[in-house]
Order: structure tokens, then sequence, then C-alpha cells
């Protein structure tokens, strides 16, 4: 093999850190045993933030599409329904069409929310850390932005997406339609005189004006509980919201434990999603020497004997967070092939490399 070929001499530069400079040794990306330079993770990264920002905005684009289609169907709707013989009925189907726009748009909205919380994520915890001191990530950002890629989930709920959108947009557009049944009924073909003359005219084939009127009004009803009961929910990342909040109700003793509250509105959860491994390996000193090395999560010892053969063997046991699964099996399988390894959810991990033991009084099950 040829030790000039800039090709293979950069692999030797990155599986041998002892070589490297010391300077770019403490700036490389290497976690979890990968060894990048600070040019290829930088690169990497802004491939990956151009391409979610890309998946945002068509998103964000689809919104406006199921937007169109209600203002155009509710023009449509109200030209039909005043017109010399219309039917106030249109309008009312016109409301049922709104509204399935309205639950096309959140699901819209949530997936939307999904590539946009990643975004925020970069851009509050990477990017914005490269310009204000100490000059480094949050310390958790990169396992939240892994967790939603390996495992996404909606950051928002169908009721915050349900909300937000009636507030911003179809607000209007059901208090036009409201409106204009209203008018439809009251002033033509011509002007109504009293309550009995109303709920004459709102009929609807076999349906009677005061069945018509009362399902409006509690529909009109929902519209305005839905639109106030989900003006608290705050987790989405697309709307212009503070990057930090306090958790309510949490006693705080000091400034430290005020800071250690504070988490990004955009995160979905207050902590990593934990497992514990079992490895059952009769080489111990091999496979917990390359967890040490490549993970660097601390490994416990315990034996036990197999109760088919009577044999002794080691039983290792490593807390590791979901991201992590697939990176201690091929460690597992390249130490001890033979091993048998068993990952089991946690409830709770505490204490160096997770949740600190400290500040248990704050976490949220």
């Amino acid at each position: 093999m040829n030790s000039k070929d800039p090709i293979h001499d950069d692999e030797n530069r990155r599986q041998d850190p002892k070589e490297a400079d010391p300077n770019e040794a403490e700036a490389v990306w290497t976690y979890r045993g990968y060894r990048l330079r600070p040019s290829e993770f930088t690169t990497a990264m802004v491939h990956f933030f151009r391409a979610e920002i890309q998946r945002a905005n068509l998103w964000r684009t689809r919104l406006d599409t199921t937007t169109n289609w209600a203002v155009v169907a509710t023009g449509a709707s109200l030209t039909i329904a005043f017109a010399q013989s219309g039917f106030h009925g249109v309008i009312l189907l016109n409301v049922l069409l709104v509204t399935i726009f309205l639950v096309i748009e959140s699901r819209r909205y949530r997936y939307y929310e999904l590539w946009s919380s990643r975004v925020r994520l970069m851009e509050t915890d990477f990017y914005a850390a490269m310009l204000v001191p100490p000059f480094h990530p949050a310390d958790d950002w990169a396992e939240a932005l892994a967790e939603s890629l390996l495992h996404p989930n909606f950051p928002i709920s169908m009721l915050e997406a349900l909300g937000r959108r009636l507030r911003r947009n179809y607000i209007y557009i059901y208090f036009i339609l409201v409106i204009a049944w209203f008018t439809k009924i009251s002033l033509f073909p011509s002007a109504v005189t009293n309550w009995s003359d109303f709920t004459a005219r709102a009929s609807i084939g076999a349906l009677s004006g005061i069945v018509v009127t009362i399902v409006v009004l509690i529909f009109i009803s929902s519209l305005i509980i839905l639109a106030i009961s989900t003006v608290g929910l705050q987790q989405a990342s697309g709307e212009v919201l503070p990057k930090f909040s306090l958790d309510i109700g949490i006693p705080v003793t000091s400034e430290s434990a005020k800071e250690s509250t504070k988490r990004p509105w955009f995160r979905h959860s207050r902590r990593r999603r934990q497992l514990l491994a079992l490895i059952i390996t009769d080489r111990a000193k091999e496979v917990s020497t390359t967890i040490f090395r490549d993970m660097n999560r601390g490994v416990t010892s315990l034996h036990g004997t197999g109760m088919y053969t009577g044999k002794s063997h080691e039983v290792l046991l490593c807390a590791v967070t979901i991201t992590e699964v697939g990176h201690i099996k091929a460690l597992v399988c390249e130490a001890d092939p033979k091993a048998f390894l068993i990952v089991i959810p946690a409830q709770e991990v505490l204490g160096t490399g997770f949740i600190p033991l400290q500040t248990t009084n704050t976490i949220a099950t």
C-alpha cells in the first residue's frame, strides 16, 4: 500500500487519533468513536441543514395549498348561495368541506413541524453555539437530533395543530360563512320578522329549522372552545416563541437549579429514551474495553451461571440511549460473536452521562 496515497493516509489518521494534531484532536467530532475533521463534520451538517429546510419549505407550501382550497370553495359556495334561486344549504355544505380542509391541513402542519423542529434544533444548539462562547453545541443536541431521525415522532399533537391552523387562517373563513348563513336566511328573499320565520327558512329537507340552528350553534361553540383551549399549547417550533421555557410548579432554590429547569421548547421530551443492555459473555474484558473506548459508557460486571450447562459467565450491565443500540450491538459482535445481548427499557437512568442524580426532583416522568 502506498503510504503517500492521500486517501489511505487520511483514513489512517482517523483510525489512529494519537497521531493527530493535539489541537485538531480537541476539535474533531469523536462522539461514539467517530473521528471526523471539523471541515468534514461541518460540511455534512450544512448539507443536512439545507435538506431539512427544503423539506420544511415543501410542506409549508402544502399548508398554503389547503388554505387556498378552502378560500376558493368558500367563494364559490357564497356565489351559488346568494344567486337568485340559491339555497342556504350550500353554505352549510361548504362548512363541512372547509372542516375537512382544516383536518387535512392540521395533519400536514404536524409533518411540517417535524422538519421545522430539526431545523430549529440545529439553529439554536449548533449554529448559534458557533457564534458565542464556549463555542460548542449543547450537551444533548446530537442525541435529540439523532433520536428524531431514527425514531421520528410528531413534535405537536393533533389538537394543537387544529387550534393553531384554526386561529391563524380558518377562523376568518368560518366567520364569513356563519355571517353569510345568517344573512341568507334573515334577508333573502325578504327580511324575517320573527323567530318562527327564521327557523322555517333554516330547515333542510326532513330536518327542521330548530335542529339545523342548534347544530350550527353547537358547531360554532365547538370552534370557539377549540381555539381558546389550545392557546396554551406551545410546542410548535415553526411559531415565533421563546427558545426556552421554565417548568411551572417545580421548586427552584438556586440560580443553577433555575438554569437546569430550562429546556428548549421544541425538544420532544425532557430526557432521551434510555435502555439497559445485558451482555452475557465469556470475554468480559474485551467487550468492556471496546465499550469504554468507542462509546465512553460505563460497564458493570456481575457473575452468572448458565443453569443448563452449569458454566459460569460474566454478565455486563451498560446503560445506553435509544440511539446507541445499534452501536453497542456492533461492538459486542466485534469483541465476542458468541455473546448473548439483551436490551430492555429502563424507567430512569441517573448519573454521569445521563440525568444528574442531584436533579431528580426536576425530572418529569
